[in-house]
């Protein structure tokens, strides 16, 4: 057993999860993981990957996806603590660990918060980074301090706003000396991210040892790191800005510009029922030109000069004490983008209703944002939702990787898998009358299992058809709570919604309502009695849209005669997956799946879902899952 494994007890297949990694980080090679809930994939991931990154003085970067799963991966390391010597800590955004109010007030995303704080201590304007230059002896011991055991970001941020330091600055000296550094994806995924973490760390990529925690949600997360939009309101806005500095040549440059993406616009989509369209991306630029009479090289440098007007606008708002932004030098950037990307086959060029009209850069190749994974010494990809794990590997381009898939944990006598084989959300299928048929089975097993339940739908549309169908009201008379997923709401009006629907398991219980693939079918945990079992509508298949249809079509020419599978169904199949494994956070936990889509008893897609789901996997009526519901839940919870 690794010397850094901190329990007493091994779960069942651990060691040989540890030992796997362990083989793998010695040899530079790659590894591809399922396993399921409740292994115990994090400690057993750092006791395989710490003993030779110590020994030989490799970094180990550990990746994931929220807060919460970032959080955890520090209390593991302190576990690990109080066995043997090891430091960590964990990388949050400027924003949550910079105490300048000014930052915290105007600052929106990343890249503006960098350039912010930059200015600040530029213009001497951010007492913190000030403070640090006079109490180097006081900053350097905090540090020092810090890299004793593990901390937690919130840890750091008391302990420099008492000195009055900047929580930032010392979370980056830490890292630079830390053995386990903990981020989100988007510091890998990002390019420009990326880069300036390995120079503010001053080591190589051969230097780091990697691991991503629920790699499930690599290629969608990749994607989006990969591409951009750009609206016609933020183009007006850069007008009005280009007048406000007297940059009158690139005001008329935008005002022509934004002529010709409306007329574009009319073309494409003002007279079709459709929310996206694909453009040839020179036409985007055909009226400037032709108004103008000017050349692509021309071109460029207009962009070019519009990027450094906005960083000159950005340094003026700060000194006045403004938001830091230029919509100028924004759009400036994503033109650029947009120039550099014309001709490759790996982007689409789109124009959709988005905020009134937008221009939209679609990544189509996950891969891209890993290709730097050939010059670290390993590279671990674990998830509970994998299989199969060759077309993950596909997808994401992972070579030289061993691959392994654990075993369930979930009893089989705890685990209870019914589909409804008579109702459907396939399209032609969708009626009042088929959604009343699902709200007759979504209440009755509400009704059925204990306290706490979730009804994942197949997308927002399918769920608007339920209530429709008056299944919030029908649920009601239950006896049990209903919480409703809203789309656009703030994480934390989301993480109120789920505490206050967590806390109806020690009453009657309650129902949540919401989507597969969203924030509370993935990317919460429920234990116990929080969710007792899930009513699954539909599969999550995406809409046949423009880009869709072009990932597929990407997909195809990469990997003939997979496109459809590896673009269109496997996506759907893991979301639904993943949604199912709310239920059983334990080996012990006992819970019921309801699949409202007799499309998952086909062969297709039964070959996409964990053994824990098909061995359980019962076909029923309305009238027998009532049977088995009362058989299932009356031996106790």
């Amino acid at each position: 057993m690794s010397e850094y494994f901190p329990y007493e007890k091994l779960r069942p297949n651990q060691k040989e999860f540890i030992d796997l990694i362990s083989e793998a980080v010695k040899n530079g090679e790659n590894a591809i993981v399922e396993a399921p809930t409740g292994f115990g994939k994090t400690i057993s991931v750092l006791a395989g990957v710490l003993p030779f990154a110590k020994e030989y003085g490799y970094k180990v970067l550990y990746l994931a996806r929220t807060h919460r799963q970032m959080d955890r991966v520090i209390e593991e390391l302190k576990a690990i603590h109080r066995k043997k010597p090891v430091s960590g800590v964990e990388l949050r955004s400027r924003k949550e660990l910079c105490l300048h109010t000014y930052l915290r007030q105007f600052t929106t995303d990343a890249y503006n918060a960098m350039i912010v704080c930059k200015n600040l201590k530029k213009l001497g304007k951010c007492p913190f980074y000030e403070n640090e230059k006079k109490k180097k002896a006081e900053f350097e011991e905090v540090i020092r301090f810090f890299l004793t055991e593990p901390s937690h970001p919130a840890e750091i941020l008391n302990y420099a706003e008492t000195l009055e330091l900047c929580p930032y600055d010392i979370t980056k000296r830490i890292a630079e000396k830390a053995d386990v550094i903990v981020a989100s994806y988007l510091y890998a995924l990002s390019p420009s991210i990326r880069e300036s973490l390995i120079s503010s760390l001053g080591v190589d990529y051969s230097d780091l040892i990697i691991i991503f925690d629920e790699a499930h949600n690599l290629p969608d997360q990749a994607i989006s790191a990969l591409s951009d939009r750009l609206s016609i309101h933020t183009i007006n806005r850069a007008i009005k800005e280009a007048d406000e500095y007297r940059e009158h040549e690139i005001a008329n440059f935008l005002s022509i510009l934004g002529k010709g993406l409306e007329k574009l616009y009319s073309e494409k989509l003002a007279e079709r029922d459709v929310e996206e369209a694909p453009v040839q991306p020179k036409l985007v630029f055909a009226h400037v030109i032709g108004i103008l009479g000017i050349n692509e090289r021309w071109l460029v440098k207009t962009l070019n000069e519009m990027v450094s007007v906005g960083d000159a606008i950005r340094e003026d708002r700060i000194e006045k004490g403004k938001p830091p932004r230029s919509y100028v030098g924004r759009v400036g950037e994503f033109l650029l983008l947009w120039l550099s990307l014309i001709g490759r086959d790996d982007y689409l060029f789109l124009m959709t209703r988005e905020k009134g009209m937008s221009l939209e850069l679609v990544a189509l190749d996950p891969s891209r944002a890993l290709s730097f994974i050939r010059e670290v010494q390993s590279a671990i990809f674990m998830s509970g939702t994998l299989t199969p794990l060759e077309a993950f590997r596909d997808v994401m381009g992972i070579e030289n990787a061993r691959m392994k898939k654990f075993p369930r944990m979930v009893k089989k006598e705890n685990a209870q898998v019914l589909v409804a084989k008579d109702v459907s959300t396939r399209g032609d299928e969708r009626s009042l009358q088929a959604y009343r048929k699902m709200v007759e089975y979504i209440v009755e097993a509400a009704r059925l299992i204990p306290k706490n339940v979730g009804v994942f739908t197949a997308s927002y549309e399918v769920l608007q058809g339920l209530l429709s169908a008056n299944l919030d009201v029908r649920l009601e008379k239950t006896g049990k709570a209903v919480f409703v997923e809203q789309q656009g709401v703030s994480s934390r009006e989301n993480d109120l919604m789920i505490a206050q629907f967590k806390a109806h398991a020690k009453a009657n219980g309650a129902v949540l309502l919401g989507v597969m693939g969203g924030r509370n079918s993935e990317g919460q945990d429920y234990s116990g009695d929080e969710m007792n079992g899930v009513v699954l509508v539909g599969i999550p298949y995406a809409r046949p849209t423009p880009r869709v249809q072009a990932q597929i079509r990407y997909f195809e020419k990469k990997f003939p005669g997979k496109g459809k599978y590896y673009g269109y169904y496997l996506p759907a199949h893991r979301k639904l997956v993943q949604a199912a494994g709310r239920v059983h956070r334990s080996a012990e936990e006992k819970g019921s799946i309801v699949i409202l889509d007799y499309r998952v008893l086909w062969r297709s897609i039964r070959k996409d879902l964990p053994d824990w789901m098909t061995e359980t996997m019962k076909p029923v009526t309305l009238q027998t899952m009532r049977l088995y519901l009362k058989r299932f839940w009356s031996n106790g919870r």
